[in-house]
């Protein structure tokens, strides 16, 4: 099932405090990992709650998509989670990069049904890599 518009967007801890300001700046609908689990929480245990709740999740932990466990969890839970490509940045350009990306975000959730995985460039380009729980050949390009 489709998460539920307006969406909410579920901030992993690995992005930190100040992107979850950001975000609620510009308007996003943001629930930040601390306000519902421990900093140690395993990421399948707060995937799968993300999922349950119909949360989108925002993330710069790439491994979520490739760890076997957390794949597990993202297909059970029908997550969708969108992962930013470069995780080195400073959180101004993370929530910048996540900011740009917001209508193509919004475009393949209306589109594509979880349990789904997408990258975000640094300059807001987003590419679906997984839909319906199945891995796409070549990656989507969102225009």
């Amino acid at each position: 099932m489709k998460p539920p518009e307006p969406f909410t967007w579920f901030v992993d801890r690995s992005l930190g405090r100040k992107i979850v300001l950001a975000l609620r700046a510009a308007g996003f609908q943001v629930e930040e990992h601390a306000s519902h689990f421990a900093d140690d929480a395993l990421d399948a245990e707060w995937l799968s709650e993300a999922g349950r709740r119909g949360w989108v999740v925002l993330t710069k932990d790439k491994a979520i998509r490739r760890n076997a466990l957390e794949h597990a969890a993202i297909i059970a839970a029908e997550v969708v989670c969108f992962s930013l490509g470069h995780g080195n940045l400073k959180s101004e350009q993370m929530a910048q990069a996540f900011v740009a990306a917001r209508s193509r975000m919004e475009k393949a959730l209306r589109r594509y049904d979880p349990p789904m995985t997408a990258s975000v460039t640094s300059t807001g380009h987003v590419s679906v890599l997984m839909t319906d729980g199945k891995l796409l050949p070549r990656p989507k390009t969102i225009k």
